[in-house]
């Protein structure tokens, strides 16, 4: 039932109860009456206000991410224009894609179309809310960006090191922790990285027998690169994920499948 429909079966039956106690309590029911009504009418005005505060609800949790994304998918092209293409598709989707589920799942989904404008305004002003570390913290020289992506790692408990210019096969970092192996390549750029890098440390995981595989920038990523790192298993972060970024959980073979011959330990990254 939509907005109007359920103000006007509110209004009826407020109404119709609103008459009775009229007849039966005489001017005292009609008063009550009264004020029944208008509080159902106040309380549909003010509709529009509390799918307002619903969607801020939805969305704050994600604020973090949605922060970062902006920064990410946002550029200055060589004309100095700022491209914001990638952001404003990554906003519908989040739209899409989480918070049009939640208002749908409330009971709101009928409210949806007439409020797109302020979902969109809403998600813009909760990314706008987050304060991201100050990004010229990263060095933009390439090896010096690769060293501190690996300490980025170290922090997080990993051995993590910067491999050679020459004969990495595509990784600039290779990281161990708890059994785990992670090869990373690093990009400092100033626009969407494409799917090249994903290709490259997709190869660069068989090479170096890892368990994953990142591609690290401060800069997005393409929608290409996006695609092709789900259907390759690669991760796409920005350097401040490392600090956190922890091995994934072994995933279990399914039902009749040969398990995996154990690998025997490997004792040191500088084997290769």
């Amino acid at each position: 039932m939509s907005g109007r429909s359920q103000l006007v079966a509110r209004l009826f039956w407020t109404s119709v109860l609103g008459g009775g106690c009229a007849l039966w309590f005489g001017q005292p029911g009609a008063i009550g009456a009264g004020l029944a009504w208008a509080g159902v009418v106040l309380h549909h005005l003010d509709r529009p206000r509390r799918l307002r505060r619903l969607i801020r609800r939805i969305a704050r949790p994600h604020a973090p991410t949605l922060a970062l994304r902006r920064r990410q998918e946002c550029f200055v092209d060589a004309y100095g224009n700022l491209i914001s293409d990638g952001w404003e598709r990554e906003r519908t989707y989040f739209a899409e894609r989480t918070v049009v589920p939640q208002l749908e799942a409330r009971g709101r989904g009928d409210e949806i179309d007439g409020a797109w404008d302020d979902i969109l305004v809403i998600i813009e002003r909760v990314a706008d809310g987050v304060q991201l570390p100050d990004e010229s913290e990263a060095p933009e020289e390439g090896i010096a960006y690769e060293r501190y992506c690996a300490g980025r790692l170290r922090e997080a408990g990993w051995n993590a090191r910067a491999t050679q210019a020459s004969g990495d096969q595509g990784a600039d970092i290779v990281a161990e922790q708890a059994g785990t192996r992670l090869v990373v390549q690093c990009k400092r750029y100033g626009r969407p990285v494409g799917n090249g890098a994903v290709q490259e440390i997709a190869a660069a995981m068989r090479y170096w027998s890892a368990d994953m595989a990142a591609v690290v920038s401060n800069a997005g990523f393409t929608p290409a690169a996006r695609k092709l790192a789900a259907a390759t298993g690669v991760r796409l972060l920005h350097h401040d994920a490392l600090a956190e970024l922890q091995p994934a959980p072994p995933v279990a073979p399914p039902p009749g499948a040969k398990r995996r011959a154990v690998r025997p330990p490997r004792s040191s990254l500088a084997e290769r």
